[in-house]
């Protein structure tokens, strides 16, 4: 549920935790993020930095400017100026990610794991396939193709991303590895629970996987001009789509972001309404329910 107050405890000397909720959900990340930049345009006085995740943020402040009682008290007031929820609204770019779905490199990245740490008796893509009562892997790339996904947190590594499908036609579920895997190939897609992820470079991982991008989403050379500013591509608040490609169009994009002339296709003047998003949610709600009716 969504906290009707929100808790505050010490995480340190200078950070406070803040939990906002108890679940794992679009809105209440929303509101999360909606929180964590009214409290970056306040200018509070000694305050620091602050970092949002899925329900929660943590903040940081320095004690000789603001003690800790003061700075919950300059929280708490802004988070109760901020209105209802559906007044709400938050810049959003959307990154087009180029996906090759079932891939040679997860195959075998799963084959290995298969020989040397676990027993799989099936394939990811086949098992997210019957775990989700889709009909063959082409159902499985067109459901998870088929949705806008928000950017929800980043963590693990830099420049992961969490990402939640705004369709709720769309939204697939798998459990984690256990024991995860040693190693995963930069640029796998992957799910674990309800959340699609991007690794951003080869890491351990216990998301099952499915398809590869060439299109990085974090550089620590920063070659390309994407990267100029930035280590990590894409941020919390963002969207991301999946445009599945072929073997070709891999290989002709990984050539360009091998010689360096890459460009990262993306939208920025978009402005997400989270009333917006509740009317739509609400209509292909409706129609699907008129459909499963027969009217």
């Amino acid at each position: 549920m969504i906290y009707e107050e929100l808790k505050f405890s010490p995480a340190g000397d200078r950070m406070i935790e803040v939990e906002l909720g108890d679940e794992m959900s679009f809105d209440l990340n929303f509101i999360a993020h909606s929180y964590s930049a009214a409290i970056r345009d306040s200018a509070i006085g000694g305050f620091i930095e602050l970092v949002t995740e899925l329900a929660s943020l943590q903040v940081v402040y320095d004690p000789d400017l603001i003690s800790y009682d003061d700075m919950i008290s300059e929280l708490t007031a802004i988070y109760s100026g901020m209105g209802k929820t559906d007044s709400l609204e938050l810049d959003s770019r959307i990154y087009y990610v180029p996906a090759l779905y079932f891939d040679p490199w997860t195959e075998e990245c799963v084959n290995d794991y298969r020989a040397n740490v676990g027993v799989k008796e099936e394939d990811d893509p086949d098992f997210l396939v019957r775990l989700n009562g889709l009909e063959d892997r082409a159902d499985l790339r067109r459901t998870h193709s088929g949705t806008d996904y928000w950017v929800a947190a980043l963590g693990f590594w830099p420049g992961l991303c969490s990402l939640m499908p705004l369709d709720p036609r769309c939204r697939l579920v798998a459990p984690k590895y256990n024991p995860p895997r040693m190693w995963t190939p930069k640029g796998t897609i992957g799910l674990g629970g309800a959340v699609t992820c991007i690794y951003p470079d080869q890491t351990p991982g216990g998301y099952q996987i499915f398809a590869r991008t060439p299109m990085p989403t974090w550089d620590r050379e920063q070659r390309l001009r994407a990267f100029h500013d930035r280590l990590a591509l894409i941020k919390a608040g963002d969207r991301v789509r999946f445009q599945p490609i072929d073997q070709d169009e891999y290989d002709y994009i990984d050539a360009k972001v091998q010689d360096g002339s890459y460009e990262h296709p993306y939208v920025d003047y978009q402005r997400f309404s989270i009333a917006n998003y509740h009317s739509w949610v609400k209509a292909i709600t409706a129609d699907g329910d008129r459909e499963a009716a027969g009217d």
